[in-house]
């Protein structure tokens, strides 16, 4: 089973383009509704992970930018500290979804946090993360 949980901040640097600004939330939205996109490969992510670690279950945390304009998901990283899953998960889930695009782009560069916690069936799913706090 894959939850996902995502928590976006905003880097507030607005340009004069004719990009569009989103709010936290429609930036939140926007953002899982790319990564949804990918719920089959990260399934299949997991899949593989179990075929090599049968008890392979826990969660994947990527932070991540959204780049103003384009809207291309970059800098794509697991956070150590929030990760629990195998390495061949964690390396999978960051391949599947570095370089998607947010279309159309944004007047602001994205910091984004976003949370897949995969667990085995019959599992219990852990509660999502605690708020990431807006960039000073």
């Amino acid at each position: 089973m894959l939850r996902a949980f995502a928590i976006t901040s905003l880097a507030l640097v607005v340009g004069g383009c004719s990009f569009i600004a989103r709010s936290p939330d429609q930036y939140r939205d926007d953002t899982s509704n790319v990564l949804s996109t990918k719920s089959a490969e990260l399934n299949t992510c997991y899949d593989n992970a179990v075929k090599t670690e049968p008890a392979a279950a826990g969660k994947v945390t990527v932070l991540f930018t959204v780049e103003k304009k384009t809207g291309k998901i970059s800098n794509v990283t697991a956070d150590p500290a929030r990760t629990t899953a195998p390495q061949s998960l964690v390396t999978c889930v960051v391949t599947a979804i570095n370089g998607l695009v947010l279309n159309p782009g944004d007047q602001r560069d994205g910091n984004a946090t976003f949370e897949y916690d995969f667990a085995r069936p019959g599992a219990p799913v852990g509660a999502p993360p605690p708020p990431v706090p807006p960039p000073a």
